[in-house]
């Protein structure tokens, strides 16, 4: 083994990867876990037992096996390593300063590209509201087109939703004053912003232009009443991270111990936004060790931490943590353990959410349900886990199934899956069922020895006595060991493969969860049917053509002004746009004639 740094991931039966680790001597960190007197704890002497193979990747330095190790975890999902359910990138919203003319976009990556974002948002709900407000009082382009060339204006200027820059109907001085309106509001900017309006408004009102100086006045109502909402900390914190945890377990990691954490966002002194987690089963020992992991999880998100990070307990191995964080968002971030003021107070609001998150997780409606299922459903054993199936279709039309996954009382969107129905033709529910459990069950069956991936204990398909054997038969073909019941609706009632029905009335914990997960499977399958049958009704003819590609379109559509304006061209005028063939020009002609 080599004595510099880098990355060794250990592997046991068929090539499983059960942990990936990072050593500034990798000869040193390796010997450590197999000589006969190591002092291993718990969680590592298990560990030990289940290698059968490691490899490793030497870098360049400690930094690089950082960035790599958080890589490596994030892709392989290790179960001696720590994880969170939740790896998704939260929403920003950018303001593309860059460009001469900018706009907003929601994005879920941070390029360091001289843009402005703002964020992250979380939940969305309050990305969603920061949207509405200023859709509805700073007028901003919304379109992606470049605008090197002047162009009739859209329909959203006509709304007057945009002040038409396309068409040179308002000065870049004018414009880049809204653009930093909008900066200063989503930067808390509040007091800037409203001296600047009530300034306006007052001008205008002196030069007797009172229905402009209405607007304001209006304006500044609907803004003084979004910045109320908002929850002001306090302005100097600046930006800032919170995490707070709560754990129960013994420390050592000679048991597992169950983890919740709390992230509190503030941005410009403002908290936008927690993001609450549960870690069970936790065979990690120490505080430091579980931070850490918690920590370089939490932020291998394509995202820039913020310049201080508050914690209850300074990481293990927090150096290099330090460095990475750095290294992520491109100048100095800290770590630090608050001892007194409004940090500290902001460290004890974190882990006071994350007791009362435990909490409820632990008490959670769910927390007895498993076994009284068990009970109800007359089932081989406790169904820790379930998987539950639906199908999506109308008249045969965009037809596609879905999987959901609920385990320790909640879902686990990282296990949902959908399909397009690719082997059935027509409105066949049976067969379109068969594919999607036979897909699902079948790739989770031949990746189980790859990954920390399994077949649920409980299984679930939405319908009646027809669905449920067509499930059946596909597990027993595929020598799958699962219970499986069918529940249908109208009338609430689940089937059984002993050919009895049961009833679903009243509250009862069981009743309630069986509804719920069948409602979640129904919400995720008309969500994707949805959003398929909606791209086909927005797909525009020119998109199927061949030789018509994006800047294509976008040359007709500025040449012709719009679709009808296209179809009523002929060949020679459309032949006129720079780089038009004629044979692309006469499928152009002909395929809008078709579709007239």
């Amino acid at each position: 083994m080599p004595s510099g740094p880098g990355v060794y991931i250990f592997k046991g039966t068929g090539e499983k990867v059960l942990y990936v680790g990072k050593a500034k001597n990798l000869r040193n960190r390796l010997r450590s876990y197999f000589r006969k007197a190591a002092d291993l704890d718990q969680r590592k002497k298990k560990m030990v037992e289940l290698i059968r193979d490691f490899s490793y990747i030497a870098v360049s330095n400690e930094l690089e096996a950082f960035i790599l190790e958080a890589s490596l975890i994030k892709q392989f999902k290790p179960g001696f390593n720590i994880i969170l359910r939740d790896d998704k990138n939260y929403p920003y919203i950018k303001l593309t300063v860059k460009e001469q003319w900018p706009r907003m976009e929601v994005v879920r990556r941070i390029a360091r590209d001289g843009n402005l974002y703002f964020g992250p948002y979380v939940p969305a709900q309050s990305m969603r509201e920061a949207l509405a407000v200023i859709r509805s009082n700073f007028f901003i382009r919304s379109c992606g087109f470049p605008l090197d060339k002047p162009m009739r204006p859209c329909i959203r200027h006509q709304m007057k939703r945009c002040p038409g820059p396309c068409a040179g109907l308002i000065s870049r001085d004018d414009y880049m004053q809204i653009v930093q309106d909008i900066r200063l509001f989503l930067s808390g900017g509040k007091r800037e912003l409203m001296e600047r309006l009530e300034a306006d408004m007052a001008r205008l009102s002196d030069d007797m232009r009172y229905e402009e100086a209405a607007v304001l006045r209006d304006r500044i109502f609907m803004l003084r009443r979004a910045f109320e909402s908002q929850k002001v900390i306090a302005p100097e914190l600046g930006d800032l991270d919170v995490i707070g945890h709560l754990f129960e377990g013994p420390e050592d990691g000679a048991e597992p111990s169950n983890w919740s954490f709390n992230v509190l966002f503030v941005r410009n002194g403002v908290l936008i936004g927690s993001k609450d987690f549960y870690l069970n089963n936790i065979m990690e020992p120490g505080a430091a060790e579980v931070i850490h992991g918690f920590m370089e999880f939490f932020y291998s998100k394509d995202s820039a931490p913020p310049p201080l990070i508050l914690v209850g307990k300074k990481p293990a191995d927090a150096a290099a943590l330090v460095s990475w964080l750095t290294s992520k968002r491109g100048e100095t971030v800290s770590v630090r353990v608050p001892a007194r003021g409004k940090k500290r107070g902001l460290l004890a609001m974190a882990d006071e959410n994350a007791a009362l998150h435990f909490h409820l997780r632990k008490k959670g409606p769910d927390s007895e349900t498993p076994s009284d299922l068990r009970d109800m459903l007359r089932l081989n054993r406790t169904p820790e886990s379930i998987g539950a199936f639906d199908v999506s279709t109308i008249q045969g039309s965009d037809s596609v199934g879905a999987f959901v996954w609920w385990e320790h009382g909640d879902f686990d969107k990282d296990c949902y899956r959908r399909f397009r129905i690719k082997g059935v033709q027509g409105v066949d529910d049976f067969a379109m069922m068969r594919e999607i459990v036979q897909r699902t069950l079948v790739g989770l069956k031949r990746r189980d020895t790859l990954q920390d991936i399994r077949i649920p204990d409980m299984i679930i398909v939405d319908g009646g006595k027809g669905q449920l054997e067509v499930g059946r038969r596909v597990l027993e073909e595929y020598g799958i060991k699962a219970d499986i019941i069918g529940v249908a609706k109208k009338p609430d009632r689940a089937f059984l493969t002993t050919g009895e029905v049961i009833a679903l009335e009243g509250g009862s914990g069981p009743v309630l969860l069986l509804r719920r997960i069948r409602d979640e499977v129904h919400r995720f399958a008309i969500s994707y049917h949805r959003k398929l049958r909606d791209k086909h009704l927005l797909e525009s003819p020119l998109e199927k053509i061949e030789g018509v590609g994006k800047k294509r379109r976008l040359q007709l559509l500025r040449h012709f002004g719009s679709l009808e304006g296209i179809r009523k061209a002929t060949e020679e005028e459309i032949m006129e746009i720079k780089g038009m063939d004629k044979k692309t020009a006469q499928r152009i002609v002909k395929t809008l004639a078709e579709r007239r």
